[in-house]
């Protein structure tokens, strides 16, 4: 899958293109309904599927104190998610100021030119964009009408009678409704991060452990958890502590997942690690000792393999 920095890139491009248009953070259900119109129109017309995103999601430039702290997927991690659906592009559009700025018509005009086989445009059938939101299907359709594209518009998917949304996904990560996130989703909701060294207090206790910062992503709440983790290009079994480490910390320590992968035990910092949270073991709490937490570890890690 070929990724481009730039709308302006898509001109490399010598085929016919049907290219689906929003932000997709998580790419969740709702988001995979447009973007399958994409890749089905390039299934029956020929050409290539694509996607155009956009980074930073354009609420932190347009209105940063309603934008979520969290979101769901970093851009690395999104252009996996995309890769996986099976687009053959993804181009991902720097969103600043000077872009903001820029009327809806004015984008679709260049879109149309440097996508110079533009074919189709799908799009959620709400979508809006351009200087002042100006745009929407209907003048969508009109220009595609003048430039040569059909638009294709997919509808609200709504699970349990409630609109899918990537609002409503982050809010029940963050309350440990996980099953409810998958739902959404269409698939097990995963964190990735990067880790980084650490004091090693966990390996004096039996235990090495990768500390990992996740990459912006929504964490569900803190406690110990049993994961599932890919590292180096292979899935491992593995428990994690999700906090700030009380026992051993000073308040307000950072918040990181420490990650004790079953069976692994090499250098791996720097890199980077998709968790997915399996169970919930139990919250994070302040031990009297440091005796008394390497004994509820020792517990924690037998309640996991037991599941295993």
């Amino acid at each position: 899958m070929r990724v481009f920095q730039d709308i302006r890139e898509l001109s490399e491009l010598d085929a016919p293109l049907h290219l689906a248009l929003g932000v997709f953070d998580g790419v969740h259900v709702g988001h995979q309904e447009v973007i399958g119109l994409a890749v089905n129109g390039a299934k029956r017309k020929g050409g290539l599927s694509g996607v155009l995103t956009f980074e930073p999601h354009p609420i932190r430039v347009l209105a940063p104190e309603r934008a979520p702290r969290r979101i769901l997927a970093s851009i690395d991690h999104k252009i996996e998610l995309l890769k996986d659906i099976g687009v053959d592009f993804v181009c991902v559009q720097k969103f600043d100021k000077d872009f903001a700025a820029r009327n809806a018509e004015e984008f679709i005009a260049d879109l149309a030119y440097y996508a110079d086989e533009l074919k189709r445009v799908a799009v959620g059938e709400d979508w809006v964009f351009g200087r002042g939101r100006s745009g929407n299907i209907h003048k969508l359709r009109e220009w595609g009408g003048e430039l040569g594209f059909v638009v294709d518009a997919a509808a609200p998917v709504m699970v349990d009678g409630e609109r899918v949304s990537s609002t409503r996904i982050r809010q029940a990560i963050r309350d440990g409704n996980l099953q409810a996130a998958h739902d959404m989703l269409g698939r097990q909701y995963t964190v990735v991060g990067t880790v980084i060294e650490g004091r090693k207090l966990a390996r004096s206790l039996g235990f090495p452990t990768a500390n990992v910062v996740a990459h912006n992503e929504q964490l569900p709440p803190d406690g110990v958890w049993a994961l599932k983790v890919e590292v180096a290009g292979k899935s491992y079994q593995a428990i994690g502590n999700l906090g700030r480490r009380p026992t051993v910390e000073m308040e307000g320590a950072r918040r990181l997942l420490e990650v004790h992968v079953f069976g692994f035990d090499e250098d791996v910092y720097g890199q980077v690690i998709e968790a997915e949270f399996l169970d919930y073991i139990r919250p994070e709490k302040k031990f009297d000792s440091i005796e008394a937490l390497k004994a509820q570890i020792e517990d924690d890690v037998n309640k996991v393999k037991s599941t295993i």
